[in-house]
């Protein structure tokens, strides 16, 4: 289909008006000559002489050198010679008829366009006019017999003739191709002017020849003068086509190179009409599944957009977009030249050329597109929670670590934080389906309440942050923060339910130093204290902080505790209950502050997680432990360790990394740590940090459930952690002697370990009455100081190699003859609270 525009029509009407006005100017042109010579009484040619120029004109125009503008072929001849040629030897009206009847004849033999052929008849017979009056002009006497022309006018009578040639020509051509005739003409100047010198040449000889009465026999030259020069023009053009061509290919090809698939498709039409003189360029890239097309002409691109193309049918070219190895096809290329064109060889080949091009462009591009998006969406996941779509943790801190550097012009900033009250209960009773959509819900409208500018973040399971910035006064911090929280007092439903989202906020202005950990940290004070004083929101105040001074004192002091190793381990060691042997050992963290004596975890390890030192301090640890885990193994007693972990710890992805490289250093086997997770870690938190547990699931780490009965709902942490022991709380083991309710509690936790495959570690066992009553329901292992306090490493491998009743390694008598020692679970098994053994 090839579809007409209006630009069409004007094109064809200017068209017929050019050629009209030719053919008007000609017929007035001739028949002031043919008045002319009737005036003057001029004398009839011979028959002879008037052959000889139809003959010639015949001849000069079937050889000549073709060019192609568009549809439009143009190309340099000799016709010069025998027009020139024939007014010199007869008046100008017998010239025209004998021209004019010579270039019939071509056309009609190439089956030219009739419209064609009437304007290359009449700027012809305006040409020998214009060039016929200049030779009488200058004195110029035609005659078969004796002509008379001097070599000046003839060159005169040249020039007109090709000034007239010209000035009729390239207005036509140009509306045609809808060019310039400045363009036109300077693209073919160069050629122009060496064909025209040769075809002076020639015309000057012949003229001597005649004019001077020489042997004619000297014009048997001529043919052979013209043949010669007539290939060597031929061989020079085609030379000239061919190199103008590969380097038009090379320079497009080049511009092609780029990865922006909008630009590639852009310069490719453009510059494909320019390399093949098409009137316009379609690129259609429909067949590879986008539906695009782009179309432009050699001034720019006229259309981009989805299809159909405009181009199809027998005045177009279509070439399909593919590789050399037709491996990949990206659309079809189209090339329109506003009329019936057949390309030479040489031409098909630069259009194979320039689609196979075209089409590596494309398939780049397109990868590269594909590419950077990916990056695009990787970038947005490391920066935002996959769950609401939020920021996370890490661009929240990104966001306040540019505030802090001085790089924002944020204004006064605070940070909100926000905890949802209860929130674990929705996910205990509806699920976590329900949970997630609560979530999003949440999410959603502390979204849409928040400032422009402001930064929304969930910072994993139910807590949320909101940076508050461009705060006129400090004032405005707890304004703006009551109306987020406003936003979550609707209901909402869920499956069905209507429910009532209720949170507590910590409102913190940001300090002059400590940075970011340090506005948490203060959010997070202020968010419990609106909790304890049952208010939605709470700001932060130095005053109200003085319950922590001596943790504040403390938290300056990490930093340096960590550098010179004042956190040291402890160890207890865990006791087969029936056996009195030791099985494994749990680490216990220490730290000898040089100012505040030996301190235990309770009094310095929330200020630790809230500090940037929670993974120097981990990290330490887990190195002491191993280490003496290594000592252990060596002395013959190859013992597990078990480590407590923070959940704080579970949220950063290069813990996981972390305990493995510690594994690796020490030589220590992975199912030989144990890491103690806390039992009253929420659910949410859970669904944060399972990637975490099962990466380290995954390498052979074994995990312990603490404090195993003081949640909510323990079977849905079992439901969550693929833990491999259960350690029940010291406050049931103190009353399993009194309290039927904890003797219950502990007979039901052991029933569902046994039937997990799990291991059950009673801590806190204090007396042998206690012990025995462990043991008979279904306890096998403890840890207590009835069989020894936290102790250092070395004291530890002490103990053991002393041992109990002449047994090294045991620390109480066996309660029976013949005491099984119980292992520890190696491995556990796919699914959750499963485990080999």
């Amino acid at each position: 289909m090839h579809t007409r525009s209006s630009n069409d029509d004007v094109t064809d009407r200017r068209l017929k008006l050019l050629i009209g006005l030719v053919v008007v100017l000609a017929v007035c042109a001739a028949a002031l000559h043919v008045l002319y010579a009737v005036a003057t009484r001029a004398a009839l040619p011979h028959p002879q002489a008037l052959v000889l120029i139809y003959a010639l004109t015949i001849i000069s125009f079937r050889l000549k050198v073709m060019i192609r503008v568009r549809s439009n072929q143009s190309g340099y001849t000799w016709a010069g010679v025998p027009m020139i040629t024939g007014l010199v030897l007869m008046p100008v009206p017998w010239v025209v008829l004998g021209v004019a009847a010579g270039l019939a004849t071509v056309r009609i033999l190439n089956r030219a366009d009739p419209l064609r052929a009437i304007f290359m008849v009449a700027k012809e017979v305006l040409g020998i006019s214009a060039a016929g009056a200049t030779l009488l002009l200058l004195g110029a006497r035609p005659d078969v017999d004796h002509p008379q022309a001097s070599i000046a006018a003839v060159v005169v009578a040249f020039l007109v003739l090709w000034f007239v040639d010209d000035l009729v020509f390239y207005p036509v051509i140009a509306v045609a191709s809808r060019s310039t005739i400045s363009k036109l003409y300077r693209n073919e100047l160069g050629e122009k002017v060496i064909v025209r010198a040769a075809t002076l040449a020639t015309i000057i000889y012949i003229t001597e020849v005649l004019v001077r009465g020489a042997n004619l026999a000297l014009l048997a030259f001529v043919p052979a003068i013209v043949g010669c020069l007539h290939l060597w023009r031929l061989r020079r053009m085609r030379t000239h086509q061919e190199r103008e061509a590969w380097r038009q290919l090379a320079d497009t090809t080049d511009e092609l190179s780029s990865v922006d698939l909008n630009q590639v498709l852009h310069i490719a039409a453009t510059q494909g009409a320019k390399l093949f003189s098409a009137g316009e360029v379609e690129i259609d890239l429909t067949a590879s599944g986008v539906d695009r097309v782009v179309r432009a002409g050699t001034d720019g691109v006229i259309y981009d957009g989805p299809g159909p193309r405009k181009f199809d049918g027998e005045l177009s070219i279509t070439t399909e977009l593919e590789t050399r190895d037709r491996s990949y096809s990206a659309g079809v290329l189209v090339i329109d030249f506003d009329g019936k064109v057949k390309l030479t060889e040489f031409e098909q080949y630069k259009l194979k050329t320039f689609a196979s091009a075209l089409c590596t462009a494309i398939r780049n591009a397109a990868a590269y597109a594909e590419l950077q998006r990916i990056n695009e969406q990787n970038a947005y996941d490391a920066a935002h929670d996959p769950l609401t779509g939020l920021a996370n943790r890490r661009e929240l801190y990104e966001r306040a670590d540019e505030y802090f550097a001085g790089r924002t012009e944020d204004g006064v900033v605070a940070l909100l934080l926000i905890d949802l009250n209860h929130f674990k209960e929705v996910n205990d009773t509806l699920g976590h389906a329900a949970g997630d959509a609560v979530l999003r819900e949440v999410a959603r409208r502390l979204d849409d309440a928040a400032a422009p500018g402001d930064l929304v973040a969930r910072l994993g399971g139910d807590e949320f942050a909101v940076l508050l910035v461009n705060l006129l006064t400090p004032a405005l911090a707890t304004h703006r923060a009551e109306q987020m929280l406003s936003a979550l007092e609707a209901t909402l439903e869920v499956e069905g339910m209507q429910i009532t989202v209720e949170a507590a906020g910590g409102i913190a202005l940001a300090p002059g130093s400590g940075g970011i950990n340090e506005l948490m940290r203060r959010a997070d004070v202020a968010m419990y204290q609106a909790k304890r004083a049952g208010q939605p929101t709470a700001t932060y105040a130095h005053a109200q902080d003085t319950a922590n001074v001596e943790r504040l004192m403390l938290g300056g002091e990490l930093q340096r505790a960590v550098a010179e190793s004042e956190f040291v381990v402890d160890f207890q060691p865990i006791v087969d209950l029936g056996s009195g042997e030791v099985i494994a050992a749990e680490a216990l963290a220490r730290w000898q502050n040089p100012d505040h004596g030996y301190l235990t975890p309770m009094q310095f390890l929330e200020t630790v997680e809230r500090s940037g030192q929670l993974p120097a301090f981990a990290d330490a640890v887990l190195d002491q432990a191993l280490a003496a885990s290594g000592v252990w193994r060596e002395a013959g007693f190859d013992l597990p360790v078990a480590v407590n972990v923070s959940p704080r710890s579970l949220l950063d992805p290069r813990f996981p990394a972390t305990v493995l490289t510690r594994l690796a250093r020490h030589d220590v086997p992975p199912e030989r740590l144990v890491l103690e997770l806390a039992e009253t870690l929420t659910i949410s938190q859970l669904d944060t940090v399972g990637r975490t547990l099962d990466e380290l699931r995954a390498a052979g780490v074994r995990l312990a459930l603490d404090d195993f009965g003081t949640g909510v709902s323990p079977l849905s942490v079992l439901s969550h952690i693929p833990v491999n022991q259960l350690k029940i709380d010291r406050g049931f083991v103190s009353a399993v002697e009194t309290s039927s309710e904890a003797a219950a509690v502990i007979r039901s936790t052991v029933d569902l370990a046994r039937s997990l495959h799990l291991t059950v570690i009673a801590e806190g066992v204090e007396s042998e009455p206690q012990r025995h009553a462990l043991w008979e329901l279904g306890c096998v292992a403890g840890q207590g100081h009835l069989f020894a306090r936290p102790m250092a490493s070395a004291r530890l491998l002490g103990t053991l190699q002393r041992g109990s009743g002449g047994r090294p390694g045991a620390l109480a008598a066996a309660l029976h003859d013949v005491g099984s020692v119980v292992r520890l679970p190696r491995r556990r098994t796919s699914g959750h609270g499963r485990s080999t053994g």
